[in-house]
């Protein structure tokens, strides 16, 4: 006759071995983002079952020496076949690093969360796989940034009206030329909001940088007709500065590398471009500094250059040997300098050669890393070594 089984003696011992599982999952690997760890125990006739449960852990890889990247949207992103030519491009290339949206200009954070922090919603695109997406970049080796648009916010503006920038006419909320309306850059309370965001897309979703657009005031629209809630009565420059500190101060603890996108001209420009970029007033505060030095946003008759669309290796190649000559005064090092070059067509169509030139440019400039824009992600093969 059988011995009956005390089942609570066996669910004691069972215990021990699950736990011991657990602190070993813990701290051993299985090489990916995806961890098994043993989360209970339950009796069946004379053996115990261990339930087991998918927990993604994120991993991250080291900043390249020299980075080479392309931009990809949060809809790309989330369509798996059309960001597997990105990824293909990456692989048969000198490409080794992919920029993709986590808040774009519509304001909409491009994963899911579940932090109260975070306002999930708006009209963009979301990747429902946004971890295990970064997760197969690392194991490609492919280094992974997350883009964030900052005070270029429609969804969060119709949120908190009271944090947009008004028009000074009737108080309501001020829009640019697109249409598109803006947070005040003082506006603190929304500071926090980046920060948040920031910490999930590193320490939840994996990626291994942040990059920070549109960190500034408007540039374009009835700028006449504008009223700041917040900034008003103070210099854009030294808001944005504020914001800058406190975002370093906030996400220094975290090791993250940070690197912030400014105008191209702020290399060549001593002000603020009223828009409160100032190159010396950002390098402190991130690892990498991106000025934007597409030919076609520089104006006719820069450096005498009726058509400056003509000569994109001069344009960047004298953008870049200034900014390098300012960090260099600044007591820093050119070695910040990551410029975003241009490869979309306008106003005119760009050729292979004319990203060619752009990347010689960075080169005789003393620079090495770079990063290519194309809002729509159709990058020119002919151009890539």
């Amino acid at each position: 006759m059988l011995r009956k089984i005390n089942k609570k003696k066996v669910l004691l011992f069972a215990g021990i071995p699950v736990l011991f599982l657990f602190l070993i999952g813990s701290f051993l690997g299985n090489g990916s983002g995806i961890k098994y760890f043993a989360t209970g125990s339950s009796v069946k006739g004379d053996s115990v079952e261990e339930k087991k449960e998918k927990i993604f852990v994120p991993t991250h890889i080291a900043v390249p020496e020299v980075v080479k990247g392309i931009y990809m949207t949060s809809c790309v992103a989330s369509m798996p076949s059309w960001r597997e030519k990105l990824v293909k491009i990456a692989d048969e290339t000198e490409i080794n690093s992919i920029i993709i949206d986590i808040k774009d200009y519509t304001g909409t954070i491009s994963f899911k969360s579940d932090n109260s922090l975070l306002e999930t919603g708006g009209k963009g695109c979301v990747v429902s796989d946004m971890a295990e997406f970064v997760d197969s970049l690392h194991k490609k080796n492919i280094y992974a940034i997350a883009r964030i648009t900052v005070f270029q916010d429609p969804y969060y503006t119709n949120k908190r009206p009271d944090m947009a920038i008004k028009k000074a006419s009737d108080k309501t909320i001020w829009k640019d030329r697109k249409g598109l309306s803006f947070i005040d850059v003082g506006a603190k309370e929304y500071w926090d909001y980046i920060v948040a965001l920031a910490e999930e897309s590193y320490t939840k979703i994996g990626f291994d940088e942040l990059n920070f657009d549109y960190i500034r005031f408007p540039s374009d629209g009835d700028m006449k007709n504008i009223y700041y809630t917040f900034s008003n009565g103070r210099k854009k420059a030294d808001v944005l500065k504020d914001f800058f500190s406190y975002l370093h101060d906030k996400l220094e603890g975290t090791g993250v590398i940070m690197s912030a996108d400014l105008f191209g001209m702020t290399t060549t420009n001593k002000d603020d471009l009223n828009i409160g970029q100032i190159l010396e007033y950002a390098e402190p505060y991130f690892d990498y500094i991106a000025p934007m030095v597409y030919p076609s946003h520089y104006p006719s008759g820069f450096k005498n250059y009726k058509n400056v669309n003509a000569h994109p290796y001069e344009i960047v190649k004298f953008s870049m040997d200034e900014a390098s000559k300012r960090l260099i005064a600044a007591s820093s090092t050119p070695d910040k300098l990551r410029p975003w070059l241009q490869d979309f067509d306008y106003p005119v169509t760009y050729t292979a050669d004319m990203v060619r030139k752009q990347k010689q440019a960075v080169y005789d400039a003393g620079l090495s890393s770079w990063m290519l824009w194309d809002p729509a992600n159709k990058y020119t093969r002919e151009a890539l070594d």
